[in-house]
Parts: C-alpha cells; sequence; structure tokens
C-alpha cells in the first residue's frame, strides 16, 4: 500500500450533497466525494451501489437532481460534458469504446485528430499522431501495433488503448472503472506502476476496483457506495477487507464455496475424451473428467487457450478430435445449437457482446435459449405461448434474485451482476446438465460475486456437471474442487482446490512446476 500519511491538499474536485432520481427511483441520495491532487482514491460499492451513476454525473453525461460540485474556485449545480472535458476530467469506462474498424492508432485520436495546415490544404498529421501515441504507449511500457485493425486486437490491448487514449489529453482527474478486469498479470502491474507515477506527478485518480489486492497496492483513501448513499470514507490502511466488505454489502462474506466431503468415489458426470481444435494449436488432445457435485475449474495464463477449449466443447469451434460424454451419453456438438440441445449451456466471457441481447428486456432474454431449445427447425418454429414465456421469466429471475422492477425492464438498465443473473437464468431455463462459466464473475462487485458462487454451488450440488474458467487465482481456489492448469493448448497438470496455492497454480501455468 502506498504511504498514505502525506497531508491533502485542497480538493481539486468537491462533490456535496449529490442525489439523482431517474422517475420514481433515486439512484443517488446525498453523497459527497472529494478528490485531491497527488492521491489515489478509491470507490468501492455493490453494482448498483451508484458508482456508474455517480461517474456520469461527475462527466457531464447526468445532470444531478440537487447537489453542487466545485472545481477550483468554481461551483456548478451540473457540469456538461465540455466543461468536465476542459476540466481535465476524464473517464476510462469499463465497457470498451474503441470503434473494431479502425486502426490501433486512428482510435486513439477519435474526435481529436491533429492537423497540418497549408494555404491550400488541410491534412491530418500522422507523423504526429504516430509520435504521440508511441510515446505514451512507451509510458504504459506496452507495444502495440499500431496499423493493425482494433477488431483484431485482444482484449488486454484494447483495454491499454482505452487508457492511453484517456492519458492524451490535459488530465487533472482521471477515473478509471475495473481498469485491471481483461489484463494479465504483468500488464496489470505495469498499470499500477503507471497509476502510481500519475500520482507522484499530482495527478487525481478515482480507481474503482473490486479486487482488494490492487486497492491496498495502489490506493489512498476510498469512499464505499451502499444503495447510493455514502456509506463511509477514509484511509485503506485503516480497514480490514472483511470491514470494507461489511461496508459495502452490508454483511460478512462466506470465503469459500467448495465442496470438502467431494472424494474420488463420486460418479463421473462429465467425460472429455483426447478433443484437439480443428482451427488453431490452443486445444490440443484435452482430456479431463467432472464428478457428480464437482465444480471443476480451469486456470491459466491468457492467451493459453482455455476459452477456445470452451468454445471447442460447445461446438463453436470445430473439432478434428474427441468425444464428450455427460452421464454416459454421447452429445458431442457439431454446434452452438446441437450443443443447447444436448443439454450443455456456455455463459461466455463477454457479456455484453455474446451474453445477452442489449436490446431484448430481461423475459425476451431468458426465455430465447428455450425458445431454440424447444424448436423444432434450430430456432424456427417454435409454439409461443407468452404466459407460460412470462411465468418461466419470473420464475427464474425471483430464483436468481435478480433486482429489477419487473421482467419488462431492459436488461441494459441493470447492473453488471444482475446483467450476469439474467444470463445464468436464460440458461437455466433450458435446464441444462452441463454448465461452463467463463470468467463468471469479471467486472461485477463483491456482493454479487458471492452471490454468482453460490449458485455455482448450488448448480452442483443438484447433480449437473459444472466448468468455471477463470483468470482471477483466488476465485478458482475459493469455488473449485478440483482445478486443470492449462498452459501451451493443453492441461499441464490437474490438482486439488482445497490443498493448493495461488503460487502453486501460477507455477504450473508459466511452466516453473513439473505436472
Amino acid at each position: 500500500m502506498p504511504d498514505s500519511g502525506h497531508e491533502l491538499s485542497r480538493p481539486l474536485i468537491e462533490m456535496r450533497n449529490i442525489a439523482k432520481s431517474f422517475g420514481g427511483i433515486q439512484a443517488l441520495k446525498g453523497v459527497d466525494l472529494d478528490i485531491h491532487a497527488g492521491e489515489v482514491h478509491v470507490l468501492l460499492g455493490e453494482n448498483g451501489a451508484g458508482k456508474s451513476t455517480l461517474m456520469k454525473v461527475l462527466s457531464g453525461i447526468f445532470a444531478p437532481t440537487s447537489g453542487d460540485i466545485t472545481i477550483g474556485d468554481e461551483t456548478h449545480t451540473r457540469l456538461t460534458p465540455g466543461q468536465a472535458a476542459q476540466a481535465g476530467i476524464s473517464i476510462i469506462y469499463q465497457e470498451l469504446s474503441i470503434i473494431d474498424e479502425l486502426s490501433a492508432l486512428e482510435n486513439l485520436f477519435v474526435g481529436n485528430l491533429p492537423v497540418k495546415r497549408t494555404l491550400l490544404l488541410t491534412k491530418i498529421d500522422w507523423a504526429q499522431m504516430r509520435e504521440r501515441a508511441k510515446s505514451i504507449l512507451a509510458k504504459l511500457k506496452i507495444n502495440i501495433n499500431l496499423d493493425r485493425r482494433a477488431g483484431d486486437l485482444p482484449i488486454a490491448h484494447k483495454q491499454i488503448l482505452e487508457i492511453a487514449k484517456a492519458l492524451m489529453g490535459n488530465v487533472k482527474v482521471l477515473v478509471m472503472d475495473e481498469p485491471t478486469s481483461s489484463l494479465t498479470r504483468v500488464e496489470i502491474e505495469s498499470l499500477l506502476q503507471l497509476v502510481n507515477q500519475l500520482r507522484q506527478e499530482g495527478m487525481a485518480i478515482l480507481f474503482i476496483s473490486h479486487k482488494f489486492d490492487e486497492v491496498r497496492q495502489i490506493g489512498d483513501r476510498f469512499t464505499v457506495l451502499k444503495d447510493g448513499s455514502s456509506n463511509g470514507t477514509g484511509m485503506i490502511g485503516d480497514y480490514t477487507n472483511d470491514e470494507l466488505v461489511q461496508m459495502m454489502v452490508g454483511r460478512a462474506l462466506i470465503h469459500n464455496y467448495t465442496n470438502p466431503a467431494l472424494d474420488d468415489l463420486s460418479p463421473v458426470v462429465l467425460k472429455v475424451s483426447n478433443v484437439s481444435s480443428a482451427t488453431n494449436d490452443r486445444v490440443r488432445d484435452v482430456s479431463f473428467e467432472v464428478r457428480d457435485g464437482e465444480v471443476f475449474g480451469f486456470a491459466g495464463l491468457i492467451g493459453s487457450g482455455r476459452t477456445e477449449l470452451m468454445e471447442c466443447l460447445f461446438g463453436a469451434d470445430k473439432r478434428s478430435s474427441g468425444k464428450i460424454e455427460l452421464n454416459g451419453r454421447d452429445i458431442t456438438p457439431s454446434s452452438p445449437s446441437q450443443a443447447l440441445k444436448n443439454g450443455m449451456a456456455l455463459i461466455t466471457e463477454n457479456r455484453r457482446k455474446t451474453g445477452f441481447f442489449q436490446n431484448f428486456t430481461i423475459l425476451e432474454n431468458i426465455i430465447i435459449s428455450k425458445r431454440v431449445k424447444d424448436a423444432p427447425l434450430g430456432g424456427m418454429g417454435a409454439v409461443v405461448n407468452r404466459r407460460d414465456d412470462r411465468r418461466l421469466a419470473e420464475i427464474e429471475r425471483k430464483k436468481l434474485a435478480v433486482k429489477s422492477s419487473s421482467v419488462d425492464q431492459m436488461v441494459t438498465e441493470l447492473s453488471g451482476g444482475n446483467q450476469q443473473k439474467v444470463i445464468v437464468a436464460k440458461w437455466m431455463a433450458t435446464e441444462p446438465d452441463l454448465i461452463i462459466f467463463d470468467e463468471p464473475t469479471r467486472g461485477i462487485d463483491v456482493g454479487a460475486k458471492a452471490e454468482i458462487y453460490a449458485i455455482i454451488r448450488q448448480l452442483a450440488l443438484q447433480g449437473k456437471a459444472i466448468i468455471v474458467v477463470s483468470s482471477e487465482l483466488a476465485e478458482v481456489l475459493g469455488v473449485c474442487d478440483r482445478i486443470a492448469v492449462y498452459r501451451d493448448g493443453g492441461i499441464a497438470t490437474i490438482v486439488d482446490g482445497h490443498s493448493a496455492t495461488e503460487e502453486t497454480l501460477l507455477s504450473h501455468a508459466i511452466g516453473g512446476a513439473a505436472a
């Protein structure tokens, strides 16, 4: 944790008694927040606590219902986006805004292209763009091909582009919303070093994260939001993680969701034999088994091929060999629709892109996969019973405790944790026997994580085969009974989740231990 003994200067920004209502729903209720130069202020809270709304008030997207925002010597009842930008406020949102069709270089200068003017022409100054881009990427200690199409970059590099773009201007206050959610450990360390460097240069940083190791490594002070209200502020070093969690969620959390009663005599539910991909070398001759009541985890470095393996198992990627058996029945799919009909479910790592339909309601999202499964023609010809659809959606919504006004609410209006619950509900409506969770808690808060973990364990106890893929080592250790460490397109080893450590998993993932 950084030295927090320094005396704080006058705040660069003071937000006082900020309230915001949407119709009859009060999203913010008298929130106070100070952001000082030369400090990292961590904003904590469950998804739905009001963090995103507060950020949008600060950036001028939302006008507060009441309250004041003071920047320097000027006090405003609201900010416009232009005023916020002029004041040096820059926000990096969790959901990436990278334009896939543009190059990495072009993305860095969208809306802010430098130009060269002559008597006759005004031209884009490509040389200046490239020079500035290389400078900021060198500061970030990352190497990205600036001419590459952004859509072809890995998620981690897209996140780096977002950060680089934010730092292009004259930034005084940098707001970072879960900036490390898609980064490797090396990239995270590089980013946190940069944050520390920016703090030492006098920048004010509002850092939103659910990862307490990051919070303690980089944060000075914190503010907790709960149900739209300020629920505490202080120096991070003065509070334990459990105390912070209780401020966020109002209760203590159970830290381990594994099944200690599981043994080798439990019947095999899922058997995967010699699966290889026909399209890439990240899935080669993979075999493993999942037992009744077991949560089977996959750990490994980003890019090792875990997601590709899950896509191969689900029929989204063509196999060159291999067999998948569920309860002794061959269910090896050749397509996702066949996987669905065979009782498989895949909860993908990118919920906004492939997890749900953004223009659909909760009801429509929950029932769509069941309609595809029930349809005789691969999604066409299903008999629609709207009353049954609504009843099913209500049952799944209540079962998973989705916080919403009704099943008719748009899924994009929900917090990240509740969006993830809707995705789980969508698959539960199909009554699957095998459920694959790929990064199930990415970008959601600790309270929602605990609820997702409890759901995963309950499904395993119902006799379903559960696979969990996660880049958070603490997560796989806390929820998985056995863990396969995936490296270079195959399983390096399988370890007992009850006795393994983060060091053990990381050592196998990087090839530093014997398999």
